[in-house]
């Protein structure tokens, strides 16, 4: 494995230990210990992932992936947390991180969710720092306006809030138009975790774009439900 990643943890010793394995794995990493200097460092650099800690000082993880995505960084997050709490999972999913990892963790899970992470999503381009590169065009359908080779999604020309994941789920709903798509299809080919996550994951996060894209989210008009079956794009 390869790529550039950014660790955000003030615990030194699991700073260390990940740090030493991500290398030894093949990773270039960057650090930084609070989650002011965590969120510049993804601002100003060019990043293929981060890993982000909840329980940060000066700002603390939530915080981070949240700016992150108003300012349409659109790299793939990870984050750490002690806590086991679902509404904890759910608070990061919904800001925009790509996955969650509670302390204590195995080391190798951790490294399984990188690899599928940074399968799914093309290496970052020097001098456009969080932006997914792509030949893909433009698409329009409705107010909606998907920009793939920018990564932006944006609504009667204003910006979408849309976490990397969601974007890649849009963008594979865009690319197979017409075609019912089944859960573990999306799985496989958004998540990458060879069905891991469970079906509810794909549910959740099609409810998620159906409220930032659909005029009705109640009675979808872009992302149909074929009951029984999965999910068809039409528009």
């Amino acid at each position: 494995m390869s790529g550039r990643i950014l660790l955000v943890e003030d615990e030194p010793g699991l700073l260390m230990t990940l740090t030493d394995r991500l290398v030894s794995e093949g990773f270039t990493v960057e650090t930084a210990t609070d989650g002011e200097a965590g969120l510049s460092r993804a601002l100003a650099e060019t990043f293929d992932l981060i890993i982000l800690d909840v329980g940060l000082p000066r700002k603390n993880g939530f915080d981070v992936c949240r700016d992150l995505r108003q300012r349409s960084v659109a790299v793939p997050v990870i984050m750490l947390t002690a806590r086991g709490q679902v509404v904890d999972k759910v608070v990061g999913l919904k800001i925009g991180a790509d996955d969650y990892v509670t302390k204590p963790f195995e080391m190798m899970e951790l490294l399984a969710r990188i690899e599928a992470l940074l399968r799914r999503v093309p290496p970052a381009q020097p001098g456009a720092a969080g932006v997914v590169a792509s030949s893909a065009d433009v698409y329009q359908f409705g107010v909606i306006r998907a920009d793939f080779r920018r990564a932006e999604v944006t609504r009667e020309g204003a910006p979408l809030e849309l976490s990397a994941r969601e974007f890649k789920l849009l963008r594979y709903l865009i690319e197979h138009r017409g075609a019912t798509i089944s859960r573990d299809e999306l799985l496989n080919e958004v998540w990458g975790y060879n069905a891991m996550p469970s079906t509810r994951t794909v549910d959740v996060h099609i409810a998620w774009l159906r409220q930032k894209l659909e005029p009705n989210p109640h009675y979808p008009q872009f992302i149909l439900t074929i009951h029984g079956l999965g999910y068809k794009f039409v528009g």
